[in-house]
């Protein structure tokens, strides 16, 4: 009777163990496959100065990155969204007037509801709670309506918030919702 109830103990231990090493597989399984495919993260420090370029070229000339006003997000292993002001004092005025700094993304990715291709691009903020997303050569591509974060502490002129699995892209309290595709 001692003997089988030795075996009884012996089995059940070890289906327990069986049991509880698949569990643990599986979470970590779960988790691996999580930070492949997972949601934004917000680059700083060493990470942000190697993607955000030094300067950018918009509508014929080449004008110098606000490294303070500069923000990136990591999608997933290594897709990139980098956004940045840029001193636009060399520009004319009506270039001033719908530009403000630059958009790059080397993966498709979502802005409001507006798909966006791989590539560079300008971008500005009106006052009219829109934001608008050039090309190179200064034509509007399209606009997408900003939302108002009022609850927002600290606002700065450009900035990047993890929202969900997308992030966003402010403009001091204004904001678009900026998603992987």
């Amino acid at each position: 009777m001692i003997i089988v109830k030795e075996k009884y103990m012996r089995d059940h231990l070890r289906l327990f163990s069986l049991s509880l090493s698949a569990v643990l597989a599986l979470f970590i399984a779960i988790a691996v496959m999580g930070a492949q495919t997972g949601g934004a993260v917000v680059l700083a420090g060493a990470d942000l100065t190697r993607v955000v370029p030094t300067s950018f070229y918009f509508a014929g000339q080449s004008a110098p990155t606000q490294m303070r006003n500069s923000a990136a997000a990591r999608f997933g292993a290594n897709r990139y969204v980098i956004a940045g002001l840029v001193d636009t004092s060399g520009y004319s005025a009506d270039v001033r007037a719908v530009y403000e700094g630059f958009l790059i993304t080397d993966s498709k990715i979502k802005i409001g509801d507006h798909e966006l291709d791989v590539g560079a691009y300008g971008f500005g903020f009106t006052e009219q709670g829109q934001m608008n997303i050039l090309d190179l050569a200064n034509n509007k591509l399209f606009s997408v309506p900003t939302s108002r974060d009022a609850r927002l502490r600290r606002p700065r002129p450009l900035m990047m918030m993890v929202d969900g699995a997308g992030i966003r892209l402010y403009d001091g309290r204004d904001y678009v919702l900026i998603t992987a595709k």
